[in-house]
């Protein structure tokens, strides 16, 4: 099935996403900011640049979106055009990801990893904001949270 908008309008959508301050990881930051703790923006220095680091609790969080970091939920699907394309972009998303953790884990930090899909239920955001603030102030080496709550 042909694409429904031209592929000018199509690059023009797809540009405006936005790989920096977009509304889950700002959802986290107002949250996480409310609850006390302090923390440093997308840090180059650290692999994957992580979208928050909480230097004083050795804890990293990153903000991923279902699609683009293959979230196995009812918000991710293969796109229908472009398979190949596709495919080879978010597996290599995926493989950047798990190294970027594993390199994060193995220097002493812990990794947490909160999905856009946690955030669609309005009624569970700040049970979802509570949750991670609790990792945060505990000595768990990690966490994912999702719209799952078997995930958690």
């Amino acid at each position: 099935m042909a694409d429904v908008v031209s592929p000018e309008v199509r690059s023009r959508m797809m540009s405006g996403i936005r790989g920096k301050d977009t509304k889950p990881e700002m959802i986290v930051r107002r949250g996480l900011h409310a609850m006390g703790f302090r923390y440093k923006l997308h840090d180059k220095r650290l692999p994957g640049r992580p979208d928050l680091v909480l230097p004083k609790y050795r804890a990293v969080i990153f903000v991923h979106g279902c699609f683009w970091h293959k979230h196995d939920c009812k918000y991710f699907k293969w796109p229908k055009t472009r398979k190949e394309f596709w495919r080879s972009k978010i597996e290599k998303n995926v493989a950047r990801d798990k190294t970027a953790m594993e390199v994060l884990k193995n220097s002493g930090w812990r990794v947490a990893v909160v999905w856009e899909c946690s955030f669609r239920d309005a009624s569970e955001v700040s049970e979802r904001i509570r949750l991670l603030g609790n990792w945060v102030s505990s000595d768990r080496q990690e966490i994912q949270i999702s719209g799952d709550p078997t995930w958690n």
